[in-house]
């Protein structure tokens, strides 16, 4: 019966030989070790045609017994082995089949583990420190690890005894992925931990609220826009009326919010304000006042507000009409009496309201002109055929 012996290689690093007998039992094996297969015959005898399989598949022939080199061991490298081979006997040829053997590969240590202390969100100016954490094999104890920093494509740290990387003050150009490499000091593996994404908020400033415009009538439409010179999105804007919320709206990618409405009645007016805020600051606006006017009280003023705009307007409209008319009506006169006009009566001496004011001009023997109104009663107008010029001959 064949004994099981494990032999170490310096191979450049620690390596190990499985040789393969009929009596398996699992063999320890860790990540970065050197991996070598040898198939040992019953009483060293020599081997030849050997071919090894790993969990019942081909895996590689030797004409002489050759050792399989599997290089660096790692997590597939673990599975059952075997080996089967030919014995040279002084009359024949014997085959033989070595058993299995389960080679399970450990790890030296876990996949880092990068995390932020306090936390992986601040604000801006606030220190911050990146832990790499990961624990070595109890029978790797004595090993001693090295660590590096990364942040997109960027080297930190690179390979120091120190798992920690300190920011005193973080900005916000701080912000992005970071990840850690672990590795053993003589070198052998190395593992790298998941992306930690490390946020640095920028507080909002004090946010500008403008109102457009800031006096009109029910039925027009105002805008309040709330806009912040700096902050780290995305950024919760909320619009209030005297101190009662509006409206929210939420701006994912930075930048200034604007609320639209329509002016309904006179409550509408007050003082309007905003407030903008992120995960780490909040912050309001100086009040805007609004004031709403009556459209009523526009569109229909009264008689005493009406009369004040159009009393010297029209007062200076009645002075032109009146100097208008003195020089109309004014007459070219000599002293003496004016020639006598004899106005139709009515039949039966009856009186009748006046119809029309005709003007005439008469000129004398003497060159004097005199202007003339005569008063028409109604029955009579068919007894002139012009308002303006001469009356009849037979009238004169």
């Amino acid at each position: 019966m064949l004994l099981w012996t494990v032999a170490l290689l310096c191979v450049p690093c620690v390596g190990k030989i499985v040789w393969l007998s009929p009596q398996a039992q699992p063999y320890l094996v860790f990540e970065g070790d050197i991996l070598i297969l040898r198939c040992r015959g019953r009483k060293n005898a020599a081997l030849s045609q050997v071919t090894f399989y790993r969990d019942g598949k081909f895996l590689h022939f030797s004409k002489y017994n050759q050792p399989l080199f599997l290089g660096t061991a790692t997590a597939n490298s673990s599975g059952q082995y075997n080996c089967t081979g030919r014995v040279k006997y002084t009359r024949n040829m014997d085959s033989w089949d070595s058993g299995t053997v389960t080679v399970q590969v450990q790890e030296r240590f876990p996949p880092p583990m990068l995390t932020a202390l306090p936390s992986p969100e601040l604000r801006e100016g606030s220190p911050v420190t990146l832990r790499c954490q990961t624990k070595l094999h109890s029978q790797k104890s004595a090993w001693r690890l090295l660590f590096s920093f990364h942040k997109e494509g960027r080297t930190l740290q690179n390979r120091s005894p120190h798992p920690e990387l300190r920011i005193p003050a973080a900005k916000q150009g701080d912000s992005g992925p970071y990840w850690c490499k672990a590795s053993p000091k003589g070198g052998g593996v190395q593992k790298r931990s998941p992306q930690l994404e490390l946020r640095v908020w920028a507080p909002v400033s004090r946010p500008l609220l403008t109102l457009r415009p800031t006096s009109l009538v029910v039925g027009d439409e105002v805008e309040l826009l709330c806009e912040v010179q700096r902050g780290s999105p995305p950024i919760l804007y909320s619009f209030h009326l005297n101190g009662d919320i509006l409206r929210n709206h939420v701006a994912p990618h930075g930048g200034p919010a604007s609320c639209l409405f329509r002016v309904m009645s006179e409550q509408d007016a007050g003082n309007y304000s905003c407030e903008a805020g992120n995960r780490v600051s909040r912050e309001t606006s100086e009040p805007e006042a609004l004031s709403v006017d009556d459209p009523q009280v526009l569109s229909a003023p009264t008689s005493s507000n009406w009369l004040v705009p159009w009393l010297p307007a029209s007062l200076l409209a009645m002075m032109v009409i009146a100097a208008a008319l003195l020089g109309y009506f004014r007459p070219w006169r000599k002293n003496g009496p004016l020639p006598p006009w004899n106005l139709p009566s009515a039949p039966g001496g009856e009186q009748h309201p006046l119809y029309v004011n005709v003007h005439r001009q008469n000129e004398n023997s003497d060159g004097v002109i005199y202007s003339e109104i005569h008063m028409i009663p109604r029955e009579h107008e068919g007894h002139f055929c012009r308002l303006c010029g001469e009356a009849p001959a037979a009238e004169r």
